[in-house]
């Protein structure tokens, strides 16, 4: 028989003191990716970014649980020396659910997406993340069978992602109708149209919406007491109407970039980042501005939603 090996101790997932006692206690904790700390903005703007999120969660009653691997060890709430790392150290890889093994077994660092991060918030017993938009179906997928990896992740664990909907350079409709298909719920916040992440609305409905962070917390409580096969909640909160980008400027870029993608030959993988690329440089930052004040959006309200079902639970 071959040799049985284990993985050390020293690369099992390490909850910091700070998120295990709040998690023993019933106090309320909020996931977030680190992603977009070490990929999504530019230094040194991102470390500011990082820390000013984890201060808004912490404003809102909650305790912020940033996601990373460093080392070759999932980490579960990050100090500061360890977010400056994600942050500025060069080669910090980008880690969906699939690669945590390969980089748990190599030793590696990296940030983690949306799917590694609620993956690892929920075996920890977070029941709510904060992020900025989730992945979806891209353009074109019947020609590529391109599907982020989320949706998949999602159905299947017991988590609230608070987002500002997908990424508008991806197909919304066909996107909704996967997560109808997967089961993943999907909530409104305050909202009958779902967000179109740098945009208020998508043009899409969604058909349930709630009015106030305990009206979340409600149906989580009764996904709770409901059982059956775990899968997440997808909590829209649209970016608030001052910050998000100009509708017009956003169609214009965005039909640009799709050209640009066309004439350049891109697909695959590489698709989605050349477009977001795109809109950052052609709308002069403004979608860039757009994201941070979506995820600063979404963070407010995941720590009041957090809030609200440590309180009842």
């Amino acid at each position: 028989m071959p040799e049985k090996r284990e993985v050390p101790a020293g690369r099992l997932p390490a909850v910091s003191d700070e998120v295990r006692e709040a998690l023993d206690h019933g106090r309320p904790v909020v996931a977030l990716e680190s992603t977009i700390i070490a990929h999504g903005l530019p230094r040194p703007r991102n470390l500011a970014v990082a820390e000013e999120l984890e201060q808004l969660v912490r404003a809102g009653g909650a305790v912020p649980a940033t996601i990373a691997v460093l080392d070759g060890r999932p980490r579960i709430g990050l100090d500061k020396e360890q977010l400056a790392r994600v942050a500025g150290e060069d080669g910090i890889r980008k880690l969906g659910h699939r690669d945590l093994a390969p980089a748990v077994a190599a030793g590696a660092s990296g940030a983690t997406t949306v799917s590694a991060t609620a993956f690892l918030a929920a075996r920890a017993g977070i029941r709510v993340f904060a992020t900025g938009g989730l992945g979806g179906v891209h353009r074109e997928w019947t020609h590529t069978q391109d599907e982020s990896a989320d949706l998949r992740l999602l159905a299947r664990e017991r988590i609230a992602v608070v987002c500002a909907g997908v990424k508008s350079v991806l197909d919304v409709p066909a996107t909704l109708q996967r997560l109808e298909t997967l089961g993943i719920g999907v909530l409104g916040f305050r909202t009958t149209q779902f967000p179109g992440f740098y945009l208020r609305s998508s043009g899409e409905p969604v058909d349930w919406t709630a009015g106030s962070a305990e009206e979340v917390a409600a149906v989580l409580r009764a996904q709770d007491v409901l059982g059956g096969p775990p899968s997440a909640l997808v909590v829209a909160n649209p970016v608030p109407e001052a910050e998000q980008l100009d509708p017009a400027l956003h169609d214009r870029v965005l039909a640009g970039a799709l050209e640009a993608c066309a004439r350049e030959g891109v697909s695959g993988q590489a698709v989605t980042p050349f477009l977001l690329d795109h809109l950052v440089r052609h709308t002069g930052g403004a979608s860039l501005e757009a994201n941070v004040a979506a995820v600063r959006g979404n963070v407010r309200l995941a720590a009041e939603v957090a809030v609200a079902y440590a309180s009842a639970s």
